[in-house]
C-alpha cells in the first residue's frame, strides 16, 4: 500500500517549483555500486500524465525520521495525497517500470 502525492494544492493551485518531485525523492534516494540513483520507499512517478511522489507505507515504519520529513513536506505545502489501495489501477501505474520512464533506475 501506498500513498500518492500530487504536485496540485489543496486550493487547486499547481506547486511550484515544478522539480519539487525530483528534489524530494532525489533527498531520499542513494547511489548503488553502479553509480546510478536508487528509490527506495520514495520515488517519482508519473500518472495520468503528471508527475507526482509515490510515497510506500513501510516507511512510517521503516524510517520515522524520512516519513516525518515527506509528511512534514506536504502538510507544510498543502499538497493533495491519496491513499492507494493494494491492487488499484493507480498503484499498478505508479509501481510498474513503465510508469516511471525518464527518472531514472528505481530499486
Amino acid at each position: 500500500m501506498s500513498w500518492l502525492v500530487e504536485g496540485t494544492m489543496q486550493n487547486g493551485r499547481t506547486f511550484r517549483p515544478s522539480d519539487w518531485v525530483d528534489r524530494v525523492s532525489g533527498v531520499l534516494a542513494k547511489f548503488g555500486a553502479d553509480h546510478r540513483l536508487r528509490y527506495g520507499a520514495v520515488r517519482p512517478c508519473y500518472v495520468k500524465g503528471k508527475k507526482c511522489l509515490l510515497v510506500q507505507k513501510t516507511l512510517e515504519h521503516d524510517d520515522p525520521v524520512a516519513f516525518e520529513y515527506v509528511s512534514a513536506f506536504v502538510r507544510t505545502n498543502g499538497l493533495r495525497m491519496h491513499d492507494l489501495l493494494a491492487g488499484t489501477e493507480e498503484e499498478k501505474a505508479a509501481g510498474s517500470g513503465e510508469a516511471v520512464k525518464g527518472l531514472g533506475a528505481v530499486a
